[in-house]
């Protein structure tokens, strides 16, 4: 079989345009666990840069790696809890030690404040759910903000690199 030089010129070119496009890859996947513990004292002022004991922590915010490369991350999210309803929600960190806005009166941290970039609402006990996002390079806090949750110990810092 002879080709001619025009089919071996768009051959070439064809398979130079797909080695030339970006592959997408999939998101990052972070698993998290929401938990608490009833059996444990309630702590209270154990927010992020608060300098509090978290050993003490009734309940928390686990995840699976705290450092990620930048781009598209999943946080698959479950609630580990019997009891409590928990939430997940992300937002930039200026600097490691960055005190968020909080409401006292309301238990709960300024989301607006914060920045909020995303959350997985209100999960019942043992459920599940999920949220993508587009992260840059920096520091993130990922917290639950059901009212005392966050001074609980609820939270967690992402590095994304």
């Amino acid at each position: 079989m002879t080709l001619s030089r025009r089919t071996l010129l768009a051959t070439a070119a064809t398979f130079s345009v797909a080695l030339a496009l970006p592959a997408f890859a999939a998101p990052t996947e972070i698993k998290v666990s929401l938990w608490d513990n009833p059996d444990m004292d309630i702590s209270s002022d154990l927010g992020h840069g608060m300098g509090g004991d978290t050993s003490k922590a009734n309940m928390g915010v686990n995840l699976s790696t705290d450092t990620v490369a930048a781009g598209m991350v999943t946080f698959s999210v479950t609630n580990a809890s019997k009891d409590l309803v928990h939430e997940m929600i992300v937002s930039p960190l200026k600097s490691a030690d960055e005190k968020l806005r909080y409401i006292s009166n309301e238990g709960r941290v300024d989301e607006e404040a914060a920045g909020h970039l995303g959350e997985v609402a209100e999960l019942e006990p043992g459920k599940s759910g999920a949220l993508t996002l587009d992260l840059k390079p920096g520091s993130y806090i990922v917290f639950c903000n059901l009212p005392a949750h966050y001074m609980g110990g609820m939270w967690s810092v992402l590095t994304v690199k």
